[in-house]
């Protein structure tokens, strides 16, 4: 289905997402040849739209959960666990440490019992603590969280901890507090988030020195997988390869470069040099990233068609298709990165998703007109509108009411 908006930048002819037969074969959860998850958001219900919260004049956890829209929230991760892919649940896509603890306890449990056929992952933090003045605080907040996460189904991921920065802790007490965190946290595998200042400016100096890779090496048992989301594509070749030698796996966080860390830095099929196991699942291993990415909220389907691309060794399809999703990621997550989540739920609400725009704080509104109209037009490129119809009609009642 096509149909034409007129756009203040000229028309614009939307299309129902389905790319040529020859790319459009379907496939099981088992036929993605890399780790997935998408890093979800959370919906709010319509009452949340004369509640006067804002970034600069946040409301309470306690309030701002009181609006979420259950249902709708379920519902994303639900059509993003068809394509394969696992979901990132109550971490920063989520506005995890807007929503406060309890909300994001219920986000874990509500998403464990979907049982997907992906799994989850979810954030560790301390969010929970009234107090973390010492880093014991923060090692026994951290492994109270991984229980609760286990306990629902999935495999944590510990959250960077702007108060480790605080407290001025070097690179030594870096490598002590996560090996306390994986000594205490039991059996099971955990994955460890660099995020980068560009997310939370809080994080400047985060892993100082060489800690990052002091930590993984030292628990390879426990630390099987980490995530990075320092948009540098030099770095995290580099860690990535390191990770290798222990059967440790990087998860791409890149939202800016995520189509060639995924594939391998080669033109052709990047061969897989062995398996390992992680959480029930045998994942190949070799010198290519998987992934846990924002991006994949808007773009899992093309995403996931892109990757049964290269599980059959057809590295054109998958550029092909994954090309024009990273020209996305890169306007969705462009500076300031950290407003990032607008255009995720701009493009929710357009497909048909849920009923509303809004965010947490009304953070919607961190973007600007120019911005999301962009966003719409490289959506469209990028495979990335469900159904031309539904986003023609809800794109003219936004240009109407703007």
């Amino acid at each position: 289905m096509r149909t034409v908006v007129e756009l203040p930048d000229g028309p614009l002819e939307l299309n129902d997402a389905r790319w040529p037969e020859s790319l459009d074969d379907s496939g099981s959860a088992a036929s993605l040849p890399r780790l997935c998850y998408a890093a979800a958001h959370v919906v709010m219900d319509a009452d949340y739209g004369g509640i006067n919260h804002s970034n600069d004049r946040p409301g309470s956890a306690a309030e701002i959960a009181a609006h979420l829209d259950w249902d709708a929230t379920m519902a994303i991760r639900r059509r993003i666990g068809t394509t394969g892919m696992g979901i990132a649940e109550a971490m920063d896509t989520a506005q995890r440490f807007a929503l406060g603890w309890d909300a994001a306890r219920q986000l874990i449990e509500r998403t464990g019992k979907l049982q997907l056929p992906g799994g989850f992952c979810a954030g560790a933090s301390t969010d929970h603590l009234t107090r973390s003045e010492t880093t014991t605080e923060i090692i026994d907040g951290v492994v109270e969280q991984i229980g609760v996460i286990r306990a629902a189904g999935g495999v944590a991921v510990i959250l960077p901890m702007p108060r480790l920065c605080e407290l001025d802790l070097d690179e030594d007490g870096f490598v002590e507090v996560y090996g306390e965190i994986a000594r205490g946290a039991g059996d099971g595998p955990l994955i460890v988030h660099w995020l980068g200042p560009m997310f939370l400016p809080s994080l400047q100096g985060y892993f100082p020195g060489e800690s990052f890779l002091r930590i993984m090496r030292a628990n390879p048992e426990r630390y099987r997988a980490a995530k990075l989301s320092m948009l540098d594509h030099a770095l995290e070749v580099r860690l990535r390869r390191d990770l290798l030698q222990r059967d440790q796996i990087m998860l791409t966080g890149d939202d800016f470069h995520f189509g060639g860390l995924i594939a391998g830095e080669s033109s052709s099929i990047v061969e897989s040099t062995g398996t390992t196991e992680f959480d029930g699942r045998m994942i190949e291993l070799g010198d290519f990233s998987h992934a846990l990415l924002g991006i994949f909220d808007a773009i899992a389907s093309p995403a996931a068609l892109a990757m049964r691309r290269l599980a059959i060794g057809d590295r054109a399809g998958f550029d092909e298709i994954m090309a024009p999703c990273e020209l996305l990621g890169q306007k969705i997550f462009e500076s300031p990165t950290r407003h990032y989540k607008t255009g995720l739920a701009f493009l929710a609400w357009l497909n048909g998703f849920q009923p509303n725009a809004m965010l947490v704080n009304h953070e919607q509104r961190s973007r600007d007109h120019a911005h999301l109209l962009q966003v719409v037009r490289l959506a469209n490129d990028a495979g990335a509108i469900a159904d031309a119809t539904i986003a023609s009609t809800r794109l003219a009642r936004w240009l109407e009411s703007r």
